[in-house]
């Protein structure tokens, strides 16, 4: 795999101008931006000014390794210049185009994408991002089908729009439950087992026989669409069993019911495939992406259409479109970053880095420390739930964890933390040093906390 330079630049501001432009950033955050998913009166986000590789840095030139992946997207690494000098060479040439025209960049990137998905998945229908993806492959499956209802999972999350927030279902659904049709079950996560499983094989055969009958109780003849992310990943990585997948296909073909599977977070190098799903032997009718595609550095999303659902359009109007549907600096990092991807090997690098790297590291953090409940994961897609008591298996407290944030912060680690998990998320280009950095971080705040 090629490298690249992940330090901060030498050249910048001062320290005390650069303490001048942070300040400033905050000031104008406070004053006029208005933050997703919080409460507005206690926000004081950190500054980012540069990133590049694995690191990202403020202002006055104090650097992080980001293990968030911002939001678990930037899978080629910040300033990758390959995708850079695409964004740059595209908005010299054609900067916008309207969704009704063909424009090679576009199609270019439509190519690649398909080229990575399953046979007879041969078209892409382009959204702004994921939710929009959501959104529009729901579209789909009701007027493919004729039918209404969506079946997706409790631990789940599809975005913030209409229908997508509520297929959601995690706490972001309930204040906004107003869209029609949507039923939720519960999916795999033999840790916390809703099915009293003790083995991934009862997890996995128990998820689907509850499937199943919520399917038949619900009545199969008016089922759309069982929408799943391939991993969940806000939910806590949760790599479903052997044959799961397998068996929600079976059903879904037992019923002529649409299978979607979102791999908004999961997809494109993050668990070391190019789609989660080609680790699970099956074969959607729709596959949602978004952020991963181009590792976010052009607002993007999509849905691969398998062949019977795309037919479904040809002689009847789709319903939907979008003013910036397949936009042309969009599409140029696709093609970009896809490319750079195959070139550099980054996938491959990516599955090694978990097999070899990470994956050991973390399952060693978890002998060496109480509070290490269960290592879940695969690639750069891990989990560490943190718990009070293994026996009884209480999550960690809020507090604890609002500390184990802070702390990795102060030890030069940019952290993604959710409920009681730290979610370990680096870039598909992290090397095998930069994980070293990490597991000492986690290794020192982990002994602190064993310590409470």
């Amino acid at each position: 795999m090629t490298t690249h330079p992940t330090r901060p630049p030498t050249t910048g501001p001062t320290a005390v101008e650069g303490a001048g432009l942070d300040a400033r950033a905050r000031e104008l955050d406070r004053a006029h931006v208005f933050h997703s998913w919080s409460a507005q009166g206690a926000l004081s986000p950190m500054v980012v000014a540069g990133g590049l590789g694995s690191r990202v840095w403020d202002h006055e030139g104090r650097s992080w390794l980001d293990f968030s992946c911002q939001l678990v997207n930037v899978n080629i690494g910040h300033q990758h210049p390959k995708v850079v000098a695409a964004i740059q060479e595209q908005a010299a040439t054609l900067a916008t185009v309207a969704p009704s025209t063909a424009a090679l960049v576009r199609g270019e990137a439509a190519r690649r994408i398909t080229e990575r998905a399953p046979a007879g998945l041969d078209k892409v229908f382009f959204t702004n991002g994921g939710a929009d993806a959501v959104e529009n492959a729901i579209r789909m499956a009701r007027l493919h089908t004729g039918r209404d209802k969506v079946v997706s999972t409790y631990r789940s999350y599809h975005g913030n729009t209409g229908a997508a927030v509520v297929a959601t279902g995690d706490w972001r659904r309930v204040p906004n439950e107003f869209a029609r049709g949507h039923v939720h079950v519960f999916g795999p996560y033999l840790y916390r087992s809703e099915f009293w499983a003790t083995t991934p094989e009862e997890e996995g055969e128990r998820a689907l026989q509850h499937l199943r009958r919520v399917v038949e109780s619900e009545g199969p003849s008016g089922i759309a669409a069982v929408l799943l992310e391939t991993v969940p990943g806000t939910a806590g990585v949760l790599v479903p069993p052997p044959g799961y997948l397998a068996g929600v296909r079976a059903l879904c073909d037992r019923h002529g019911i649409v299978m979607i599977l979102d791999e908004v977070m999961a997809g494109f190098g993050r668990t070391g495939e190019w789609f989660a799903l080609d680790a699970h032997d099956v074969v959607p009718d729709l596959i949602t992406f978004a952020k991963g595609v181009n590792s976010g550095y052009v607002p993007v999303g999509g849905v691969v259409i398998g062949e019977e659902v795309a037919a479904s359009f040809d002689e009847r109007v789709f319903p939907g479109g979008l003013t910036y549907s397949g936009h042309p600096l969009a599409a140029a990092s696709i093609v970009a970053a896809l490319d750079a991807m195959a070139e550099e090997g980054i996938v491959d690098h990516a599955r090694r880095i978990g097999t070899d790297v990470l994956g050991p590291g973390l399952a060693a953090l978890a002998e060496r420390h109480r509070v290490v409940g269960e290592v879940r994961g695969v690639g750069v897609f891990w989990a560490l739930e943190l718990v009070a008591d293994r026996a009884t298996r209480e999550p960690l407290p809020a507090a604890s964890m609002a500390r184990a944030k802070s702390e990795l912060l102060a030890r030069g680690l940019l952290p993604l933390t959710a409920d009681n998990r730290i979610h370990v998320v680096p870039p598909c280009v992290v090397t095998d040093d930069e994980v070293a950095e990490a597991l000492e971080a986690y290794d020192a705040v982990l002994t602190l906390l064993d310590e409470e």
